[in-house]
């Protein structure tokens, strides 16, 4: 069997809930509540994911996983169609700072609470602190071929973050009027503070495409920390234990960059750039249904409390301290 024929069923399946999140945010009702495709993709994930459970065909898990990573990532790289290095200079010096300050100070915090105060294992904290602090489910995957801890503590990590990334969808729109911060100014704490990149694309969205815009843009200057992250870190590991772990380069940022600067100098046919755009809204709302359907509460509730804790602690930094830092920096 071909590797795209192993895939189909599983990306027929969350293509389908991705076109569904388009049609159902078109509709009156969904319209008013601001509710963009991406958002409903999720949802209508996690209700398959949650209902059907195991009673989903095996045959699905590889098209699923396929659209969590690759998807996902082609989506955030044709999403550079939509801003230029005009736009990343006019976020300023300032978002830089606080997109360090946010992953140094994330990184110090669960490296301290996982261990010392909750009793988890080094790996088992670290994995989740930097899906936390960096971008999620991709970070953790890219420490994992550093760290090779056991696979039940990666999965542990990224059920947590995908949990508490997904709740920001919902949350912060909800804040967002009461939090005194311009439309500017909520994408940048957004891009610094949600956990992936199209979960901060999903927030953006929910208020304004200039705000989508600014938080991807500080997101995935975030997301550029996990090169320097990747190499203190395998620097580290390999004194520690003596071999040399493989540093992952996430290749999605720097296209994300590439296309970005093509975007600067080119300007394409109106119509050959909304095709475009339209293909990206559907990648990325594919890979938020595929995300949709893995989490699950069961799974969650099998992991046990302390990691829930953990990662609800940094979530809690997340959000509040984040939202002071932005208040500072930015």
């Amino acid at each position: 069997m071909s590797i795209l024929h192993a895939r189909l069923p599983g990306l027929i399946l969350v293509s389908l809930l991705g076109l569904g999140g388009f049609a159902l945010a078109g509709l009156p009702g969904l319209a008013r509540l601001q509710l963009s495709a991406l958002t409903v993709a999720i949802v209508l994930g996690m209700l398959l994911g949650n209902l059907a459970g195991d009673r989903l065909p095996p045959s699905c898990t590889p098209g699923i996983g396929y659209a969590q990573r690759t998807l996902l990532r082609a989506g955030v790289v044709l999403y550079g169609l939509r801003i230029s290095f005009q736009q990343i200079a006019a976020i300023g010096v300032g978002a830089l700072v606080l997109d360090v300050a946010v992953v140094a100070s994330t990184l110090a915090l669960g490296l301290w609470i996982g261990p010392r105060w909750l009793g988890l294992d080094r790996d088992t904290a670290l994995l989740t602190a930097c899906g936390s602090a960096i971008c999620g489910a991709a970070a953790v995957l890219a420490t994992e071929r550093i760290l090779q801890p056991e696979p039940g503590k990666v999965a542990i990590a990224v059920a947590t973050v995908v949990l508490f990334g997904t709740l920001n969808i919902f949350l912060y729109p909800l804040l967002y009027p009461y939090l005194g911060l311009a439309a500017a100014e909520f994408g940048i704490y957004a891009g610094a503070t949600v956990h992936e990149v199209a979960q901060v694309v999903a927030v953006g969205n929910a208020i304004d495409p200039a705000t989508a815009d600014a938080a991807v843009i500080v997101k995935l200057t975030r997301v550029l920390l996990l090169i320097p992250f990747l190499l203190f870190l395998g620097t580290w590991q390999s004194r520690r234990s003596g071999r040399r772990g493989a540093i992952s380069v996430p290749w999605f940022a720097i296209g994300f960059l590439g296309v970005c600067a093509l975007n600067s100098v080119i300007t394409p046919a109106p119509a050959v750039r909304a095709a475009l755009l339209d293909l990206d809204t559907f990648l990325l709302a594919t890979a938020m249904a595929a995300l949709g359907v893995e989490t699950r509460f069961g799974r969650l509730r099998a992991l046990g409390i302390r990691p829930l804790v953990l990662a609800l602690s940094l979530f809690g930094w997340l959000s509040i301290g984040g939202y002071w830092l932005t208040r500072w920096l930015a």
